[in-house]
């Protein structure tokens, strides 16, 4: 290349860098003018100000304008950080499940209290219209005063808190409803970890409150505010407040009861009426008088509630939880949705459970064990005695009743009382069943060709007479006496043990133990040795039910079970189920077994049914008594419903000198079954017409019909 033309080139070059750098200094010198003009422009404004005011000023308006320029930074970035919190959570809270009787009803215990309810948080959901306007002005003027004027955030109750730090050394609470309803939501208050982190916090609490604003109507903020505040304890929401507090919904509280419920909620577990009634009475008189100031109430309104005293029912009053019905529910429905699914709450559960027939079961129950108690000769602990400490000792008992055409488990007690004793011996206590297991005996002989008109012998069973016995094995007839030979079916009737020994002999251990799984019974449970055809085994209260409704049933036996359906809040379908049912016997060696059943209510073991109790329904069933008198038995049925009852100590001891099953487990049956000859629904043959499926007898109890 020519030198001119080279010399022309680096000419170039050198101007076009040099243009670039006046552009770039041009550039950057705009952008510091534009970032200086407002201190450019306060210096102008204050070019004529004394000296001593001068910069006093200049500094002061600039401080202010950084701080408006930081602040405005800081709120768009705070505005967009509260986008990213889904604000469908905030009307999106657990709620307890909810557990409906067989009419539809929220489940309640013999004295009419709601258990119904069980996991997820403690916690009614309810609308806005359905609480009572007392509640929601008394919490508006308790809380948030402008509630229904400011847009989320109160500038005036911020700056009166502002005003007050300074010149009192001690600020107030400037948070409004929707902040607190913001903060609840996310989880926004936690324990600080300084001072930054709290502005951070509060920032963020602020930000959210202004798109709650937005998105929901004041009433809708109140109602999810309502729904999700924390009112001590477990308590959440004012429904469950006002259940657990006064024994009523939150639409029927007065205002008396309206002024507390909003009072406490700054402090609830302090100012519990339960613990600190005082305490939660000046509260309540604190929100009377705010009511006034906020006109919601007049003077002479507040003074007549104020002299009022509080009215809180007592500890028996109160709605409770414990329930061995609820505790049966639960573990049916561990079986059917995954532990978290139903841990978080919120579905609406129907079941089989009559509420009659529960109240019926539990008031028997109780009533015919404190009559043992006070018999000449008892001499164990009474309930009445016990002294709160420690597991009782006292006398226990359980039933189960089952609707014998859908194996619906209508009634169900555990024991006496849930909150002394949570163990619940219809479905945990497996107690030698005694006599109760020689019907099906009987129904395995009869499966293999016997029949219960021909001759038995009765005589004392000998030595090496019963294969897989003992050579001194010899059990005695309960009435010490021995007939030569006795009609079979006469046998089961007055209970014969040494007949009923060599009939199950007949049958073979095999075939009675196939008889017993087929029924319900546990095969695992059931000793190989001739001493099972006496029941020396143990079952619970639910699996004799059970097993002994096949006799009605024509040899069908029917999965016993509770929960009948499965809800959302919205009312889909979650899960179903139906009766499910097998065959576990033929039909005619089932009833004819049945027929001797029905003897036994007529002039055997269970004649008192009819001749001292008065119970003349058609029915058959059967007494059952273990060895020392540890356990009492009877289980029974009439056409429509199956029940077992066992009477018996934890520990298992002799309950009393002669407590058979006759004199302490019939009764009980009686009283339930009286009971449900009175109700409609039992009356008239078998209930709940429902289609049936039938299944094998290898499949799981749980498999639902969808």
């Amino acid at each position: 290349m020519p030198p001119r033309k080279a010399a022309n080139k680096k000419k170039s070059a050198k101007k076009r860098a040099s243009k670039k750098k006046d552009a770039s200094e041009a550039s950057g010198f705009t952008a510091g003018r534009f970032f200086f003009s407002p201190f450019l422009l306060i210096g102008w404004a204050t070019r004529n100000f004394s000296k001593w005011l001068k910069w006093p000023a200049r500094l002061g308006l600039s401080a202010a304008f950084l701080g408006l320029f930081f602040g405005l930074i800081a709120a768009a970035s705070y505005f967009v950080l509260a986008t990213t919190y889904d604000l469908d959570e905030v009307a999106e809270m657990p709620a307890r499940t909810e557990i409906l009787d067989r009419r539809g009803n929220i489940l309640k215990n013999s004295r009419g209290q709601e258990i119904g309810f069980l996991h997820g948080k403690n916690r009614h959901l309810i609308s806005y219209d359905d609480v009572s306007p007392l509640f929601v002005n008394a919490l508006i003027s308790r809380e948030d005063g402008r509630f229904r004027e400011h847009g989320g955030v109160d500038l005036r109750g911020v700056a009166r808190s502002i005003f007050r730090a300074v010149t009192r050394g001690k600020g107030e609470g400037a948070s409004t409803i929707t902040m607190q309803l913001s903060r609840n939501s996310f989880a926004l208050k936690k324990k600080s970890h300084g001072k930054l982190l709290s502005l951070h916090r509060k920032a963020l609490e602020i930000a959210i409150a202004y798109r709650i604003e937005s998105r929901y109507s004041k009433n809708e903020i109140l109602e999810h505010y309502m729904n999700r505040i924390f009112w001590g304890g477990s308590i959440m929401g004012v429904e469950s407040a006002s259940r657990t507090y006064f024994g009523k919904s939150a639409g029927q509280v007065n205002l008396s009861e309206a002024a507390l419920l909003a009072g406490i909620i700054r402090a609830p577990n302090g100012l519990s009426p339960f613990r600190y009634p005082d305490a939660a009475q000046d509260e309540r008189d604190t929100v009377l008088g705010r009511m006034v100031y906020f006109k919601y109430l007049t003077a002479e309104e507040a003074a007549a509630t104020k002299a009022q005293p509080l009215e809180i029912p007592s500890a028996s009053e109160r709605i409770i939880s414990g329930s061995y019905a609820l505790d049966a529910i639960r573990r049916d429905l561990e079986e059917i949705l995954a532990r978290e699914e139903i841990k978080a709450g919120g579905l609406v559960i129907h079941t089989t459970l009559d509420p009659n027939l529960q109240e019926a079961a539990e008031r028997a129950l109780e009533s015919r064990l404190f009559a043992v108690e006070n018999t000449a000769g008892y001499k164990h602990q009474k309930r009445s005695a016990w002294n709160k400490k420690g597991a009782p000792a006292y006398l226990q008992g359980a039933a189960v009743v089952l609707d014998n055409k859908t194996g619906g488990v209508l009634a169900i007690v555990g024991g006496r009382d849930p909150k002394e004793s949570q163990f619940n011996r219809a479905l945990q206590a497996r107690r030698p069943i005694g006599s109760l297991f020689k019907p099906f005996v009987f129904l395995a002989a009869v499966r293999n060709g016997f029949s219960l008109n021909e001759q038995v012998s009765d005589t004392r069973i000998r030595p090496g007479e019963i294969s897989g016995a003992p050579a001194d094995w010899s059990p005695n007839n309960s009435d010490g006496k021995y007939f030569a030979s006795i009609r079979a079916a006469q046998a089961l009737v007055d209970s014969r043990n040494t007949s009923s020994v060599r009939i199950g002999s007949i049958a073979g251990i095999n075939e009675v133990t196939e008889v017993a799984r087929l029924a319900g019974f546990e095969e695992k449970r059931i000793a190989p040795y001739p001493s099972s055809y006496l029941g020396s085994w143990g079952a619970t209260v639910q699996d004799v039910a059970s097993a002994y409704s096949i006799f009605p049933n024509g040899g069908n036996r029917f999965r016993p079970y509770y929960v009948q359906s499965i809800e959302d809040r919205e009312g889909n379908v979650l899960w179903k189920s139906g009766p499910l049912y097998y065959e576990a016997a033929a039909a005619n060696a089932t009833w004819e077994v049945s027929d001797a059943l029905e003897q036994v209510n007529r002039s055997g073991t269970g004649r008192a049914i009819r001749s001292r109790y008065g119970f003349t329904k058609p029915s058959g069933g059967k007494t059952g008594t273990s060895n020392d008198y540890h356990d009492a038995w009877y289980a029974g049925y009439t056409s429509s419903l199956s029940c077992a009852v066992w009477v018996g100590l934890d520990s298992p001891e002799k309950i009393i000198r002669g407590g058979e099953g006759a004199r302490l487990a019939l009764p009980i049956w009686v009283d339930i079954m009286q009971t449900a000859d009175r109700l409609p629904d039992y009356q008239n043959g078998p209930i709940s017409p429902v289609r049936a499926q039938k299944v094998s007898p290898h499949i799981p109890r749980a498999i639902p019909v969808r």
